[in-house]
């Protein structure tokens, strides 16, 4: 199972729809990551620590993800002092992302700097969550509509 998606959302072949001016943008942000993406990025989510491919930088409809993770429909925001002004944009990407089953998890700057390690304890506990969504041998994938 690839993506539980409506199909408006979904190329021919199953990957997410997304702007493709966004492409040149989310390279730059590679580029040019923030203190706690890199850290972030080098100290939990690069090759594969916690057992899950993470992209960095992903776009996904009109938005960029921090970083995503396919296989669990999984997006972590690392959000900095800017998105105490924006709270309402992120809502209404949380539920654009929501809608298409992809959970978002939230971290400030300063808890990703300052305590990583509990940064990790509670990603691996989300991680789990989710994978008892997709390996569940109860569910099917209309079970899922109400995840």
């Amino acid at each position: 199972m690839k993506h539980i998606s409506p199909m408006e959302a979904m190329t021919k072949i199953g990957n997410f729809k997304y702007l493709n001016e966004l492409r040149q943008l989310a390279r730059q942000n590679r580029n040019n990551p923030t203190k706690s993406e890199s850290l972030i990025w080098n100290s939990v989510l690069k090759n594969r620590k916690i057992d899950y491919l993470f992209l960095r930088q992903k776009p996904l409809g009109k938005f960029i993800l921090d970083f995503y993770c396919s296989k669990l429909l999984l997006c972590i925001e690392i959000d900095g002092d800017s998105h105490d002004n924006k709270k309402y944009l992120d809502k209404q990407r949380d539920l654009y992302l929501e809608q298409r089953k992809i959970k978002t998890v939230r971290f400030k700057n300063g808890e990703v700097l300052n305590n990583i390690e509990k940064v990790k304890i509670d990603l691996k506990k989300i991680i789990k969550e989710r994978e008892l969504i997709f390996r569940s041998p109860f569910k099917s994938k209309g079970d899922l509509e109400g995840f």
